[in-house]
């Protein structure tokens, strides 16, 4: 007993006992308050170091001083586009995947970029450019990011969508997309897939403790840490001094599904309105409100190789993306989208490692094809 009654009084053991208590009470309070919307407000982008011109995005932060996290307000307070909007701006808002986010492409070679340095005007207004373009292909993805960016008072927004962006069973591949459920069930009129319930993440009790958090908040922290390197070095992603040319010749056996079928469907199924997320595209143009909105449908590779008569590249058989046109031009008009086919404008010459990356040269090329869709003369 008396040593039993040493130990207790040991300074050593009520610190022991005080952490675990402490601990104890962290993981309950966290079941009742989520500190994480408080915690992504803490940003030293934008006073310590300057704000980031394209969302959080990459899986080698050690390399690249970036980080994939889940939190979009973290993700937007690190991004300069929550600095204060000009008296004369006129802010555009630019949303896509991989290719409007510039994969391969330095931050002076993405397509805001040189947008920005073409110096447009609006009337008496500035156009400023924001890349807010995230990859994965998704329409829902674009929604939900475009739902958080509604706050950064937008004049006009610029979607870059493409084909597999529309596809049913892409709708919720993003993890971005399936960690922010609450909020994505919030969006006003926005369809989800049918088994949305089971692939939607739903936290337990034990993932709002401090230990089933720790993730989340080791990336908020971590996002901070790297942007100290990245405010030196300028550098968010990998850059590969070669990479692998998009593929040109198209065999059998690269596709074990079948040469011309796309996802589930076959050449000799016409495709359908409904078997495209032509919905969800509209509850982003209704959620945009009077803020006006251009599609377009972004440039794609064109090959001239091997079965080249039977697909345009490694993502889209022929006649799938010619149905696809078709319908999206039809949806447009009824539903009373500005659209702007830009499927073919960028010669072949001018993409990277993908059907829908370009180089710095096709990049600069498809802005100056948006600036000219921009309606510059109104007020």
């Amino acid at each position: 007993m008396a040593v039993a009654s040493l130990i207790v009084r040991s300074p050593v053991t009520r610190i022991v006992i005080k952490t675990l208590l402490l601990f104890v009470a962290l993981n309950l309070l966290m079941l009742v308050i989520d500190p994480l919307p408080a915690l992504s407000e803490i940003s030293v982008y934008g006073w310590l170091v300057p704000a980031r011109s394209r969302l959080p995005y990459g899986e080698q932060a050690t390399r690249a001083y970036n980080l994939s996290l889940n939190s979009l307000d973290a993700m937007f307070n690190s991004h300069r586009v929550k600095q204060a909007k000009a008296p004369d701006e006129f802010r555009v808002l630019l949303l896509g995947d991989s290719s409007v986010w510039g994969l391969l492409l330095h931050p002076d070679q993405t397509l805001d970029a040189y947008l920005n340095s073409a110096n447009l005007r609006r009337g008496d207004r500035h156009l400023r450019f924001y890349n807010l373009g995230y990859p994965v292909q998704s329409l829902t993805k674009d929604v939900l990011i475009l739902d958080a960016a509604l706050h950064y008072q937008p004049d006009l927004i610029v979607w870059l969508v493409t084909l597999e962006a529309f596809a049913p069973d892409q709708q919720l591949v993003p993890v971005l997309v399936r960690t922010n459920a609450p909020r994505l069930r919030a969006i006003s009129g926005l369809p989800l897939p049918a088994d949305a319930a089971s692939r939607l993440f739903s936290p337990s009790w034990q993932d709002r403790t401090l230990i089933g958090r720790r993730r989340d908040l080791a990336d908020l922290l971590w996002l901070q840490v790297y942007g100290l390197a990245w405010g030196v070095t300028g550098l968010d992603q990998v850059y590969l001094p070669t990479f692998k040319p998009t593929l040109s010749d198209f065999t059998p056996a690269a596709f074990p599904n079948g040469l011309e079928n796309w996802h589930t469907l076959q050449p000799s199924q016409p495709l359908t309105p409904d078997q495209l997320a032509f919905n969800v595209l509209q509850a982003g143009v209704l959620r945009a409100g009077s803020v006006p909105v251009l599609v377009v449908n972004e440039p794609i590779f064109v090959s001239s190789g091997l079965n080249s008569d039977l697909r345009y590249n490694y993502f889209y058989p022929r006649w799938v993306y010619d149905q696809y046109r078709v319908l999206l031009r039809d949806a447009a008009a009824s539903n009373h989208w500005t659209l702007r086919d830009l499927w073919d404008s960028i010669p072949a010459t001018e993409f990277t490692d993908s059907p829908v990356h370009l180089t710095p040269h096709g990049s600069q090329l498809l802005a100056s094809k948006i600036a000219s869709t921009i309606d510059l003369d109104s007020p």
